[in-house]
């Protein structure tokens, strides 16, 4: 994200210049004016930076520039200064939307540090607009599969052609591999997008309720039911199923979801009635079933209505291209969620990421991200990210920067150049960006206005 500007309006013209000259000494990039009619031009949905304006002005005043700011965005934090200042005046202020409310004379030091508050706020409210655009536009599903590997387009292809349809799928994973996501995947990107999408983790559910759970039943039905149930299955009505660790159901109730997924209906404990049913079936395992089938670990005919549709997802370890972008990716939304800087990741600690295993997956790889942004590391070390010690570090260290620069190259290539965008989409500062390209001796042809 680009330095912040501040927007500075008074028409005092000492104060006006005394109060910049403060704030710019403070580290702010500020833009001055005399009046409203010059900065409303400046003000934008996407404007980083937060407006300060006096209130009694000529013309416009403060109260009608900070309206409209605030119609062109309500999240855009103003703060209001005025030498005539009353409890009143500050209530009305605060209640039509001002970040902040200053009576003159007030140390330089305090606006500062109300300014340097805003802009933290204002920064979360604009990452936080990204996030939600890049989950809501056509590109969520490169957003929730991240990941450029073939192996991962594969993936993204895969669920891409099967979200339309309602045919049931497996998914086969290793934990943390991102399971529930590609199966929120398939029901978010298909038809069935309006309904619900009922998670059941088959390992979670004490066998002593799991069938009440998946079919309901009614009053009576057993000693302390003492009202009528929905059942999971029945809530999903319209929508999508999704079986976690379906190798962990017990055997006698594999029966009767085997009756359940040919026939598309159930009947509640307790009862006779045949419910139609009109639901998708995704069940996932990080078991081979069909071991488990001819061990008599799970039954051989549920086994086969389930694979006819198979999705396996690839652990972390045999797409470890993705690790940085992964890394990047996951790094802004801890941003977000923690309120923290993301700290600089040095390239030994990207080779550690590139070197590890990862037997937790995406999920262990979260984790770990989650202790960087947090600041649980120090050094070389940044929450157990050091690469390896040994003769085959100076290599591994290579080969990570040639990878990053072909990273880095390839994101060039793909914005058409554009400088901004390319840092944006790789989570780095513009500065973080010039500094690797001066590295790798990457060049770029961008016009200046792109900045």
């Amino acid at each position: 994200m680009d330095q912040a500007t501040v927007l500075f309006v008074d028409d005092e013209d000492e104060l006006r210049e005394a109060l910049a000259q403060g704030l710019e000494l403070a580290g702010h990039d500020v833009l001055a004016f005399a009046s409203a009619e010059e900065v409303t031009g400046k003000l934008a949905r996407n404007f980083y930076g937060v407006l300060v304006t006096d209130i009694r002005m000529p013309g416009t005043d403060g109260f009608a520039l900070m309206k409209t700011a605030l119609d062109i965005d309500p999240a855009l934090p103003v703060i209001l200064i005025t030498g005539h200042g009353d409890v009143p005046l500050a209530v009305e202020a605060m209640r039509g939307g001002a970040y902040d409310f200053m009576e003159k004379p007030f140390a330089v030091a305090r606006l500062t540090a109300a300014i340097e508050r805003a802009l933290h706020q204002r920064r979360l409210v604009l990452e936080n607009r990204v996030l939600r655009e890049q989950l809501g536009d056509s590109a969520s599903l490169a957003a929730r599969l991240v990941g450029r590997s073939g192996v991962i387009e594969r993936l993204r292809a895969t669920v891409h052609a099967l979200a339309d349809t309602d045919a049931d799928v497996l998914i086969l994973g290793e934990t943390g591999s991102g399971k529930e996501v590609v199966a929120r995947a398939l029901h978010d990107e298909g038809g069935r997008k309006s309904g619900p999408f009922v998670a059941l983790n088959c390992g979670a559910l004490p066998a002593d309720i799991i069938e009440s759970e998946l079919f309901g039943h009614e009053q009576g039905a057993f000693t302390g039911a003492t009202r009528q149930r929905i059942g999971k299955l029945e809530h999903a009505n319209g929508g999508t199923v999704f079986l976690d660790e379906i190798e962990s159901m017990p055997l006698e109730l594999q029966v009767k979801l085997l009756r359940v997924i040919e026939t598309r209906s159930i009947v509640r404990l307790g009862s006779n009635k045949e419910i139609a049913l009109d639901v998708r079936f995704i069940a996932a395992t990080k078991d081979d079933l069909e071991k488990a089938s001819e061990e008599h670990r799970f039954r051989q005919d549920l086994y086969y209505r389930l694979n006819v549709v198979t999705v396996a997802i690839p652990p972390l370890r045999d797409r470890r291209e993705d690790i940085p972008l992964l890394f990047h990716h996951l790094a802004r939304e801890a941003r977000a969620r923690y309120r923290r800087e993301i700290p600089d990741l040095e390239p030994e600690m990207l080779a550690g990421l590139m070197n590890r295993d990862w037997p937790g997956n995406v999920r262990e790889l979260r984790n770990v991200v989650d202790r960087f942004v947090l600041g649980l590391g120090t050094g070389g070390e940044a929450g157990g990210l050091a690469a390896p010690a040994g003769d085959g570090e100076a290599l591994l260290s290579t080969r990570v920067g040639d990878f990053e620069k072909a990273l880095i190259a390839a994101e060039l290539k793909r914005q058409g150049g554009s400088i901004k965008a390319t840092y944006e989409t790789l989570g780095l500062s513009r500065k973080a960006l010039y500094e690797k390209m001066k590295k790798y001796g990457l060049a770029r042809d961008v016009a200046e206005a792109d900045f």
